[in-house]
């Protein structure tokens, strides 16, 4: 079950996110084969000066910063997430958004950290 919690500009979040919700969910089913009604997703729209970055890090031009973060269980190999993450950053642009915009971070625990209605085994 991934958690995906998302971090933008409110004029991205305005323009955005319901098909960024939808696009990211479409990777998450694509490349780490989650259950099409497994979706959980924080959309947290932000005030200017709430989202501090250094537009030029990494050599990147970045304008207008969108910060995927993804809770997700340890189970997932490093070509998986790479592939997971080209997969996000292709159907994001194709909604507009730059690449150069786009940070993704991933957080991994274990199954017995999550609970959703039941505990993982009942």
């Amino acid at each position: 079950m991934p958690l995906v919690q998302v971090d933008m500009s409110r004029a991205m979040y305005t323009k955005y996110a319901k098909a960024m919700s939808d696009e990211i969910q479409k990777a998450c089913i694509e490349e780490l084969a989650a259950p099409a009604n497994d979706k959980f997703q924080v959309f947290r729209p932000r005030e200017e000066g709430e989202l501090v970055f250094d537009p030029t890090y990494g050599n990147v031009d970045r304008q207008d910063l969108v910060l995927i973060q993804v809770l997700m269980v340890h189970k997932y190999s490093a070509d998986i997430k790479r592939k997971f993450y080209k997969n996000v950053v292709l159907k994001l642009e194709a909604l507009g958004i730059r690449r150069q915009d786009i940070q993704i971070a991933v957080t991994e625990n274990g199954f017995e950290d999550w609970y959703a209605g039941r505990l993982y085994g009942e």
